[in-house]
Formats: structure tokens, C-alpha cells, sequence
């Protein structure tokens, strides 16, 4: 069975193709872990309009999918590339967390809530940047 995977990927579309679905999948289930652990509902607070969760919520797509670009172009196969992305997210989720922990001066989740957009903005570079340096630790 792994030799037919392995023929399968080697032809570049296919291989490109496993690499998109297993990103989206992911990308599903780890946007859904973020949704579990706000104080708001992502997707309901976007349809309302509320740009602090949709800066949040984009910078946090953003910088899953980035982690996920820096995890295929550092491994060789499909598995090892989830691997490290899901390393990759583990650590951003964690600098989540320690974001809202080290912000005593008011929840962050609150202010998003609240459509706070330099809240928001600011979360939206936290994730993104945070991408680009778990995503170096990956290579």
C-alpha cells in the first residue's frame, strides 16, 4: 500500500492535491479548536459584521496556512508535513493563551467580542508573525 502512495505522489499533481486537502482539513479542525476555546462564536460574530473577529479569525487562517507552507517545503511526505504543522499550531495555540494570559489589563477575547478592531488588528499580527517564526523552526 505505501508503494502505490508513494507512486501516487510522486506524479506532482496528485501530490499537490494531497497537500491542499489534507491543509484544508486541518485548517477545518484546528479553526474549529480555536472556536472551542473563544469567549465568542467566530462564525456568528462575522456574519454580524464584527471586523475584530474577522481580522482575528483571518490572521489566525493566515498563520495555520503558513505554518502548513513552511512544514511542506521542510519535509518529504505528507505525514511528516501534518506532523509539523500540527506542532507548528500547538505552539500557536499556546501563544494564544499566552497572549490573553499576559494582557491583564483587560480579556482580549471580550474586546474582540465587543468589535475592539485595534484588538482584533492586533491579534491578526500576533498570529501572522507568530507563523513566520514557528514556521523557521520548522525548517
Amino acid at each position: 500500500m505505501d508503494k502505490e502512495v508513494d507512486r501516487l505522489l510522486s506524479n506532482t499533481f496528485a501530490a499537490s492535491l494531497a497537500y491542499v486537502s489534507v491543509a484544508v482539513l486541518a485548517l477545518l479542525v484546528f479553526l474549529y479548536v480555536f472556536e472551542l476555546v473563544t469567549r465568542y462564536k467566530c462564525w456568528q460574530e462575522i456574519k454580524k459584521g464584527n471586523m475584530a473577529v474577522a481580522m482575528a479569525t483571518g490572521g489566525k487562517i493566515f498563520g495555520i496556512c503558513n505554518l502548513f507552507r513552511f512544514s511542506i517545503e521542510a519535509n518529504e511526505t505528507v505525514y511528516q508535513s501534518l506532523v509539523w504543522a500540527m506542532f507548528g499550531y500547538a505552539l500557536l495555540l499556546a501563544a494564544y493563551f499566552l497572549f490573553e494570559f499576559l494582557t491583564p489589563v483587560f480579556r482580549i477575547d471580550d474586546e474582540i467580542e465587543k468589535d475592539n478592531r485595534a484588538v482584533g488588528f492586533t491579534a491578526m499580527i500576533i498570529s501572522i508573525s507568530l507563523s513566520y517564526v514557528i514556521g523557521a523552526t520548522i525548517a
